[in-house]
């Protein structure tokens, strides 16, 4: 498998997991809505019930939003070409670990390989961004030589 295979393996495999997250958010926002809706009229302006389920709706809604975002961050990933140096939307082999350069999902698996997707607010990311094939890095308290990036 080439390199640009398994970048496209790997940016599909996040976005297939973004999206669950969207779904999940967009039927939970929708319940809480029903649930709401199904509870009868509005007898009083401090209904505690319906209170609780309107702010239900309403994070799920920002859930579904932050989902959304994210979908299309890792969209526009498809379109960029491999990278050479470590940066947004490059996938960055060292000796201990693989790391997808985009947004936080966490670790997730490609075929045998495990990933991390992490975001750019992670001290992680922060010691990549910038390096290339051949430069160590310490992350927590290891050092990692840098593989490949693609």
């Amino acid at each position: 498998m080439t390199r640009d295979e398994q970048r496209r393996q790997v940016i599909e495999a996040c976005i297939a997991h973004q999206q669950h997250i969207a779904d999940v958010a967009k039927e939970e926002m929708d319940s809480a809505q029903q649930q709401s809706n199904d509870y009868g009229a509005n007898v009083d302006r401090y209904d505690s019930y319906r209170t609780k389920m309107m702010r239900a709706r309403d994070m799920y809604a920002q859930q579904l939003s932050n989902a959304n975002a994210g979908l299309r961050a890792l969209s526009e990933l498809l379109a960029l070409p491999p990278a050479d140096k470590a940066d947004h939307g490059a996938i960055v082999v060292t000796n201990r670990g693989r790391y997808f350069l985009s947004i936080g999902l966490g670790k997730f698996m490609v075929g045998a390989d495990t990933y991390y997707a992490i975001s750019a607010q992670t001290p992680v990311y922060i010691a990549l961004r910038g390096r290339q094939v051949g430069d160590t890095v310490v992350i927590g308290s290891a050092p990692q030589t840098i593989t490949s990036i693609f």
